[in-house]
C-alpha cells in the first residue's frame, strides 16, 4: 500500500463517493417520486452495498500485490501481510467489554491510516469491521454503513500531516484531536442510515424525525435535535476513549509502524549510467 497517492486510489475515492450516495439518498426519494410519503427500504440496498465494499477491498489488495509493472510487488505482499494480522488483532479487541460507545478498534485503525496512507487505512477500517462482526455474530443490514464509516476514519487519518519525527507531541496532539472528532462523527454519520426511516407513516413533524418536504435547513436542525437526544452522550465516550489511548498508545505504536514502513516499502533500483552524478564512479561492492 503506497503512501504516496495521499487521498486514496481512484477507486476507494469513487466508492466513498458511492457510499456517501447510499447515506444520502432516502432523502431524495420523495422528490423524486413526486409523492409527500416517507421513503421506504427495498431492501435491496444493503446487499448491493455490501457486495461492492467487498468487491472493492478484493481489487484494491490485487492491484496492489501486482504493482504497476503487472508483476508481483514484494514490498506490497509484505503490507497486506501486514493488514492481514492488523485486521486480525483489532478484530479481536472488539470482544473486550467497553463502556457505551467506547471501542478500542478505532485506536488501530487512525494509526494504520495515519502511516501508511488512505488505501491502507481504508482497508483497515472496512475490513476490521467485517472480521469483527463475523467473530461476534453482528452481522445486519446495518453492517456495510459500519465498514464504510470506519474505512472512512481510516482513510482521513492518511490525509493528515506528518512530523519528521515519528510519534512527536505535534503528532500526538493532531491525532488526539482527530480521534475525538471522529468518535462523534462515526455515530452522526452512522445514524443517517436509519434516521429517515426511523418514524414510518410519519407525515408531521415532532421534532426529532424527518419528514418528507422539510427543507435543507430544517433537516438539519431536526437531526441535530435528535443527535443531541439520542447519541450524543454514547458517542461520547468513543470520543473520549479515542483521545485516552492515542495520548497514552500512540508513540511506542507509531514508531513500530514507521520502522516496518520503511522496511516493507522500496523504490525501484536505477544503474549508475542513469544517474549523470554518479558517472565515472565506482559501484559499491556487494555481497
Amino acid at each position: 500500500m503506497r503512501r504516496d497517492a495521499r487521498f486514496g486510489s481512484p477507486l476507494v475515492l469513487v466508492m466513498s463517493a458511492v457510499g456517501l450516495l447510499s447515506f444520502l439518498y432516502p432523502f431524495f426519494l420523495p422528490v423524486l417520486a413526486g409523492a409527500q410519503s416517507r421513503p421506504q427500504r427495498s431492501g435491496i440496498e444493503t446487499p448491493l452495498l455490501f457486495t461492492a465494499l467487498g468487491g472493492l477491498c478484493l481489487l484494491v489488495i490485487v492491484l496492489e500485490l501486482q504493482g504497476s509493472t503487472g508483476r508481483i510487488d514484494h514490498g506490497a505482499s509484505k503490507m497486506v501481510a501486514l493488514l492481514g494480522v492488523l485486521v486480525a488483532v483489532d478484530a479481536t479487541l472488539r470482544l473486550i467489554p467497553t463502556l457505551l460507545g467506547a471501542s478500542p478498534i478505532f485506536f488501530l485503525i487512525i494509526l494504520a491510516g495515519f502511516s501508511f496512507g488512505a488505501n491502507f487505512g481504508f482497508l483497515m477500517g472496512a475490513l476490521t469491521l467485517l472480521v469483527s462482526a463475523l467473530i461476534t455474530g453482528g452481522l445486519g443490514p446495518w453492517l456495510p454503513y459500519q465498514m464504510l464509516g470506519a474505512g472512512w476514519i481510516g482513510m482521513t487519518a492518511g490525509w493528515l500531516p506528518h512530523s519528521e519525527s515519528p510519534g512527536s507531541r505535534r503528532e500526538l496532539a493532531t491525532l488526539a484531536v482527530f480521534g475525538g472528532a471522529w468518535g462523534l462523527l462515526y455515530g452522526a454519520i452512522l445514524n443517517l442510515s436509519e434516521w429517515p426511516f426511523a418514524a414510518p407513516g410519519l407525515r408531521e413533524s415532532v421534532g426529532l424525525y424527518w419528514v418528507a418536504g422539510m427543507s435543507l435547513s430544517e433537516t438539519i436542525s431536526t437531526y441535530a435535535r435528535f443527535y443531541l437526544a439520542t447519541s450524543l452522550v454514547y458517542d461520547s465516550f468513543r470520543a473520549v476513549a479515542n483521545i485516552v489511548l492515542v495520548l497514552a498508545l500512540a508513540r511506542p505504536v507509531l514508531r513500530l509502524f514507521e520502522r516496518y514502513r520503511t522496511r516493507f516499502t522500496w523504490e525501484p533500483w536505477r544503474p549508475y549510467e542513469d544517474n549523470p552524478v554518479n558517472v565515472g564512479t565506482r559501484a559499491p561492492d556487494t555481497v
